[in-house]
């Protein structure tokens, strides 16, 4: 992979990127203030490290070059609206690790050389907070490398006949104890499970000595400022010897013990059975898979037009979840490291797609946990390979070497309507769609702390669109789903009484409208409506 180029960040304000029709000229979204989050509700972006901005010419993505894109993420000022407004940041794992997607930990209480160093390290999460954003990081509890030195001395104690060393911290058991199957990596007698990879023996989670180990590197990180976790694979938390709830709980009651405010969020790629039946843990989040993906229920009722029958299953899916944990906060996104990048998919359909499926995604109750290089539409060159889903960042089309990438020796495009530098000039990007969507979630907070979202019947199958309420005030999240035709909706007292346009979101060139109470929304739209205020 060659050098990327560093953004040299424009002076391109979003000023009045959008214009409504409600009865004038003016942004609507110029008469409220956005207020930066002082809580667990964030707008999250993730970071695939190696990826994402090179400081030091080594063509791999590091600390300092994430510092040096913090103002491009979020410059501390929540109301100019010409930053993309990201508070919480998620970097995939960043300890010491031969492999490059770093699952595989040899020391949990560093930095890979190749990232940087603590110091670097002490010094973005100083930047992050002087931004306001909250800075949470990959913890890998399932799994370890075999090259770690607590199972490289496993392996030799338990070689030389002693399971009462370091034996007690993995799942090594007599080979027959395991069903054919299962992986495992084997010493003689005695093999440890690895449902991964041979590289990546499982902890026992069961054992005390591994939760002390695990309660030291929780506090290691919390003490240097680490707001807190995604955890990796909860799934496979549970196996023969493990409660997975109870070591979930375990775990995140030990990380409130060290800082009350820390913010957990898990990824249990499953069903919605094995999701709620973690919640009662007490875990903050966990990603909400089936929504997301290019296979998952967004896209597809996106392409469907179904937008009445996605925001039913988005709030009973979330109602189902907050009946598990009374404080849950529900985790959407379109893509991640795992999974083929969204633009794949939306994106060969149209831009304003793309802009829609931001929109609706963004727009629901919780936080919402954006891909790096999502908002400016990155393709992967395949949609098979996880190294098509971690592709460079692209700050600069019209300086972008070709970059290799990775192992396979195919080279990639930069996004259709540029990098980000070009799309901040264009008032009409994804990207500063993107800031307008982020930028209107922080003027009107009940949108994602609502505990109890009501759907709005519009009469339309088409329309999705739903009631948030939060401190005693409400708003209305509305989207048009069809991408052909204009939609009026009639906004009545049982939905909003002495409604307003708050903030509208168009990805053609119609605009919406609000007068004497009808709603006129051209195709593929979204809108806040709020009480007005006297």
């Amino acid at each position: 992979m060659k050098k990327l180029i560093s953004l040299l960040l424009c002076a391109v304000l979003l000023g009045s990127a959008v214009l409504t029709g409600c009865g004038g000229s003016s942004d609507p979204m110029e008469k409220r203030t956005a207020k930066a989050s002082d809580d667990k509700y964030r707008n999250f972006y993730e970071i695939f490290t190696q990826s994402f901005c090179d400081s030091n010419g080594d063509s791999v993505g590091d600390l300092q070059g994430i510092i040096s894109q913090l103002d491009y993420l979020n410059d501390g000022d929540p109301d100019k609206g010409d930053d993309l407004g990201i508070d919480g940041l998620w970097l995939t794992p960043i300890m010491p690790s031969k492999s490059y997607h770093k699952y595989d930990v040899e020391n949990y209480y560093d930095i890979d050389p190749a990232f940087g160093t603590l110091d670097d390290f002490d010094a973005l999460v100083e930047g992050c907070h002087k931004r306001g954003i909250k800075l949470i990081i990959d913890l890998v509890l399932n799994h370890i490398s075999s090259q770690n030195p607590l199972f490289t001395q496993a392996v030799k104690e338990v070689m030389d006949g002693n399971l009462d060393g370091n034996a007690k911290y993995f799942e090594i058991h007599p080979k027959d104890y395991f069903d054919p199957s299962t992986q495992v990596v084997s010493m003689g007698d005695y093999a440890c499970e690895a449902n991964f990879s041979q590289d990546m023996p499982e902890w026992n989670l069961n054992a005390e000595e591994t939760r002390e180990e695990f309660k030291k590197i929780a506090k290691f990180w919390l003490d240097r400022g680490v707001d807190g976790f995604r955890l990796d694979a909860c799934l496979y938390y549970t196996n023969k010897t493990t409660d997975g709830k109870e070591f979930l709980k375990w775990f995140v009651d030990t990380c409130r013990d060290i800082n009350p405010d820390v913010y957990i969020v898990g990824e249990t790629w499953s069903g919605d059975a094995d999701i709620e039946n973690l919640y009662p843990s007490g875990i903050d989040s966990q990603f909400a898979f089936k929504f997301a993906t290019s296979t998952g229920l967004i896209n597809e009722f996106i392409s469907t037009t179904k937008g009445k029958a996605l925001v039913s299953k988005v709030l009973s899916y979330d109602s189902k979840m907050r009946k598990a944990n009374a404080d849950e906060i529900n985790a959407m996104f379109l893509s991640n490291h795992d999974q083929s990048r969204i633009a794949n998919s939306l994106g060969s359909k149209g831009l304003d797609y793309e802009k829609f499926g931001a929109a609706v995604y963004m727009l629901f109750p919780g936080n919402s946990f954006t891909y790096y290089g999502e908002e400016i539409g990155m393709k992967g060159p395949s949609t098979t390979g996880d190294a098509n889903f971690r592709t460079p960042m692209v700050f600069d089309s019209e300086n972008m070497q070709e970059i290799i990438v990775y192992n396979l020796g195919s080279s990639f495009e930069a996004p259709p309507h540029g990098g980000v530098k070009q799309q901040l000039a264009d008032k009409d990007s994804l990207l500063n769609f993107y800031r307008r969507i982020i930028r209107a979630k922080l003027q009107n907070p009940e949108i994602a702390r609502t505990k109890d979202a009501k759907a709005v019947d519009a009469g339309d199958d088409a329309i999705g669109a739903f009631i948030a309420e939060y401190d005693g005030k409400q708003v209305m999240v509305i989207h048009n789903f069809d991408a052909e035709e204009q939609k009026q909706v009639a906004i009545t007292d049982d939905m909003l009484k002495n409604p307003e346009v708050a903030a509208d979101f168009i990805t053609g060139e119609a605009k919406i409208e609000l007068k004497d109470g009808k709603l006129t929304m051209p195709p593929h739209s979204s809108a806040i409506l709020r009480t007005k205020e006297s």
